[in-house]
């Protein structure tokens, strides 16, 4: 009876984890939209998916103390559990990463930026695509897909020193423009840390699934008990 309890548990934890990731896609989606279209409706979404967030947030963590407290689980399902914590802070950091986003995004509206965006463009794209590939992960419990997230990083890093570095070439030029390029500048360091996220929760699934704790690992995973 007991295990079927778990079982059951773990099916409804999964489940909310999922819903609270899909709220993720949705809102990095409306807060790439917002600066992309200008659109202070997709700025407003954003908000509103962050208090749906919030409390999703707080209903895995419930649900995830009630699973420890009641069942002792032990092994994979232990593991899971703990994953489950950690995919759930990086998530809700994720979306606050989002309003981050489409707080600056507001001077896409107000004034003309005086760069052309096809690398921060290009960098949300590839944020997007690792968003969903680490939950196409935890969907499908796979360690391989997890992997080739971590590898993934590197190109958002690269993107954001780009765009940096052009940034400050175009402030030399004109000071006009410095605020407005400033918050690209916010913007794609938001993204960025979107991209870390993603990668925190990469690694969690490789641990949930084999019991290797990859981070920090240059030197060889650690396997754990």
């Amino acid at each position: 009876m007991n295990h079927r309890h778990l079982d059951s548990g773990l099916s409804d934890l999964s489940s909310r984890l999922l819903t609270m990731a899909g709220y993720v896609e949705q809102a990095l989606e409306c807060a790439t939209a917002s600066w992309k279209t200008k659109s202070r409706p997709k700025i407003e979404e954003v908000f509103a998916i962050e208090e749906r967030v919030n409390r999703t947030h707080i209903e895995v963590d419930a649900a995830c103390v009630k699973l420890l407290a009641l069942q002792q689980p032990m092994a994979a399902d232990l593991r899971f559990i703990v994953s489950c914590i950690k995919i759930n802070n990086d998530l809700e950091r994720m979306v606050d990463l989002t309003v981050n986003i489409a707080n600056h995004s507001d001077v896409f509206i107000l004034e003309t930026i005086p760069l052309q965006l096809g690398d921060l463009a290009q960098m949300s794209d590839e944020v997007r695509a690792m968003v969903r590939e680490v939950l196409d992960a935890f969907v499908k419990n796979d360690e391989n897909i997890a992997r080739k997230i971590l590898h993934r990083d590197d190109k958002v890093d690269a993107y954001k020193r780009k765009i940096v570095a052009d940034c400050v070439v175009e402030m030399k030029k004109d000071s006009k423009g410095i605020d407005a390029l400033l918050n690209v500048i916010s913007i794609s360091r938001n993204l960025e840390r979107i991209g870390d996220h993603a990668t925190n929760i990469a690694e969690d699934i490789i641990f949930s699934v084999s019991g290797l704790d990859v981070r920090h690992s240059s030197g060889g995973a650690v396997r754990t008990k």
